[in-house]
């Protein structure tokens, strides 16, 4: 069976690898994205678990701003805190308000808008750090914007050669050149709230358009229109909505919805719109770590796209998000793209949520998809997969639907399997606990392709992620050019047979004895004769002998004995003429990759020798991992038993004689519950390797 600066309190990068929610390790909310560098720069509010001196427990918790970083949108780099409340002049310390910021290029600078409480103020006030790097460190002013008093600044960088700072729930003004003023010019306008009269900068973009508690304005250009986009509360939470208009300054006009309602009934949303390799981007949050309190957000990432007439197509919101994954990242496959009605998705763990999700495929048939994996990194790969499971079953992994290809085969085995009346007391159970199978690969796709889990057994699974890995090179194919041995004498050419299904409960067994019986029985024709070629089948046929497991154990209860079971074993196999890339040949991993079992097999192991003189007096130097047996020219060379480890020159042979012309070397190794390799040298009387021969492989 296949088992398969403020510059202070900047950290070393972290990488998170995510689909939605993109930020997998804190909360992070309000996501502001912009393209410097040819990367997308994200710069989110950081949402905390409430301090003990914060009087308001429910209430939004916000510290500092980190920045991300990602070339892909699927690897994301945290850069470490770029501005924290108790290192801006202007901003009360301890008030935990550091609200939605933008961040712009302009001038040879990175200018950080950010808004937070005052010192000696009610209300908010938005400040500006300035940066030469978008990862900073970040210089805060010493003041606030003067004549702004509000949150949630967004910085529009327009055609026209201005820039534009909205906030609040939509004022707009325009920036000074040196992008830390109001210019001179801004207009103002006397607002009533309540019974009190304010003047306010700037003018109200969001006049006469749906806007019941609006906030978080966030504008952009683009094919000659201005775009305004920003939360409002439709009904009890908010949706994304947005208007457009041939000016910065509006007057602007309503067009639609480009998010609806959180369906869990998040409260907030807030987002960003970006565009980056000519794909639009939507940046949005909502609580997905924190179900049960909507104040504790994480930022997802959907594709963005327009009509013909330049408005918005209404964005779903999905797990999967964007991005291409390459196969060999650890890929959260709970974050579907697609699935079978039944199968549901649920938190891992409910108190420590960042260790993320699951997704539950119940029953047989039950599948899931997800889409856009990149698998050309692949050279000679496995896949690894974090799965639970109640009761034994197996599931296929597919390529793009539930009757796609086979990629890999996974049998679960979670509970013993054992005869009736066996006891099974030193047995474990791993019913319902998460394991990670590896399986080889039964197919390779090309390039980007959707995978797909289907349940093929009787029992239901819970997955996490998947990842494919990389074999580390154990053999080449051995080519017609003869080889040599090493420069340690060792031999690195053999046509090896693929394992032979021979299960033993132990290493101990294997006395001289039982090798030299079960070395010598009949499994294949011309098992002593045969010169294999690359890709020469052969059909093996035997009788083997099976114990049931707990022979010999009572446990204190009385119990008769076992009887041995006939097993009649066929098998068709495959010799492969391989050089191994080290002096011990893994035939561990030769079964992991061209076998059916790795565990209780039988190696079969020819190479051929050709000298253009008679070599006298060499002794064959064995090494094994478990037990082997060798014949030189169709004569017993040597004999390793009992359960051993490999080290090179473990056994030497008497001495023997490689003929001039044609010398077969011939080997058989058997293991049990253990791995298995072998190397193998000759050496002259001086215990100097012999080199002076040819190895090929026909």
């Amino acid at each position: 069976m296949k088992k398969i600066c403020i510059s202070v309190l900047m950290s070393v990068p972290l990488l998170t690898m995510a689909q939605n929610p993109v930020i997998r390790d804190q909360f992070s909310a309000d996501p502001t994205a912009r393209v410097f560098n040819n990367k997308v720069y994200l710069y989110p509010s950081h949402d905390i678990l409430p301090p003990a001196n914060q009087q308001r427990k429910d209430w939004f918790t916000m510290e500092d701003y980190h920045v991300f970083s990602s070339e892909n949108l699927t690897d994301w780099t945290d850069h470490g805190v770029i501005v924290t409340q108790n290192k801006v002049p202007w901003v009360k310390p301890n008030s935990y308000s550091m609200w939605a910021p933008d961040c712009i290029y302009r001038n040879g600078k990175y200018y950080f808008y950010f808004p937070s409480t005052p010192a000696n103020g009610f209300g908010f006030g938005i400040g500006v750090a300035i940066a030469d790097s978008p990862e900073g460190p970040f210089v805060p002013e010493a003041e606030p914007i003067k004549g702004i008093s509000g949150i949630d600044p967004c910085v529009l960088q327009a055609s026209d050669g201005n820039a534009y700072i909205f906030w609040g729930a939509g004022r707009c003004a325009k920036l000074k050149p040196n992008m830390k003023e109001l210019a001179d010019d801004t207009p103002k306008e006397k607002v009533k709230w309540g019974d009190r009269e304010f003047e306010m900068y700037g003018v109200n973009c969001l006049k006469g358009l749906p806007n019941r508690q609006a906030e978080g304005p966030f504008a952009f250009e683009y094919n000659g229109n201005y775009y305004l986009t920003y939360p409002y509360v439709r009904e009890n939470t908010e949706v994304l909505g947005y208007a457009m208009s041939k000016s910065p300054m509006g007057p602007y006009e309503y067009k639609g919805l480009i998010m609806a309602e959180h369906d869990n009934g998040c409260w907030t949303n807030h987002h960003s719109i970006v565009n980056y390799k000519g794909q639009w981007y939507l940046f949005y949050h909502r609580n997905h770590f924190s179900p049960r309190d909507d104040k504790r957000r994480s930022v997802c990432i959907e594709k963005l796209s327009f009509n013909p007439d330049g408005t918005i197509q209404e964005v779903k919101q999905t797990m999967r998000g964007v991005g291409i994954n390459q196969a060999t990242e650890r890929i959260d496959i709970d974050r579907y793209s697609a699935a079978s009605q039944d199968v549901t998705t649920q938190l891992i763990d409910t108190v420590n949520t960042f260790r993320s999700f699951q997704a539950t495929l119940p029953a047989k048939g039950s599948w899931l998809r997800y889409n856009d994996v990149d698998l050309a990194c692949l050279t000679d790969g496995y896949v690894l997969i974090n799965a639970k499971a109640a009761n034994n079953t197996k599931f296929y992994l597919r390529e793009k639907n539930a009757k796609g290809k086979i990629i890999a085969k996974f049998d679960m085995t979670v509970k013993p399997e054992m005869p009736a009346g066996t006891p099974a007391m030193f047995r474990r159970d791993f019913s319902n606990q998460w394991l990670t199978l590896t399986a080889p690969l039964e197919y390779t796709p090309k390039g980007v392709t959707d995978l797909v889990i289907t349940v093929e057994g009787d029992a239901g699974i819970s997955v996490d992620w998947v990842q494919f890995k990389n074999r580390p090179k154990y053999f080449s194919r051995a080519t017609a050019t003869p080889a040599k041995p090493d420069e340690e004498g060792f031999i690195r050419r053999w046509l090896l047979l693929e394992p032979i299904d021979k299960p033993n409960s132990g290493n101990t067994v294997f006395t001289d004895s039982y090798l030299r019986e079960h070395f010598n029985m009949p499994y294949f024709k011309g098992q002593q004769t045969i010169v294999p070629k690359d890709g020469q089948k052969v059909k093996v046929s035997f009788k083997r002998e099976e114990v049931p497991a707990g022979f010999g154990r009572s446990f204190g209860q009385s119990q008769e004995p076992a009887k041995p079971k006939i097993v009649n074993v066929n098998q068709t196999l495959t010799w492969h003429a391989l050089d191994s890339e080290n002096m011990n040949v893994k035939l561990f991993r030769f079964a992991e990759k061209w076998g059916q079992q790795v565990y209780g097999v039988l190696f079969w192991a020819v190479t051929i020798i050709d000298c253009d003189e008679d070599i006298d007096n060499v002794r064959l130097a064995v090494g094994s991992n478990s037990a082997s047996m060798w014949w030189l020219n169709g004569e017993e060379a040597l004999l390793l038993s009992g359960d051993r480890r490999m080290v090179k020159d473990d056994a030497m042979s008497p001495r023997l004689k490689l003929k001039k012309g044609r010398n077969i070397l011939r080997g058989a190794i058997i293991n049990g519950p253990g791995m298995s390799d072998f190397c193998v040298r000759f050496l002259d009387e001086k215990g100097t390797p012999v080199t002076n021969y040819k190895v090929v492989n026909n």
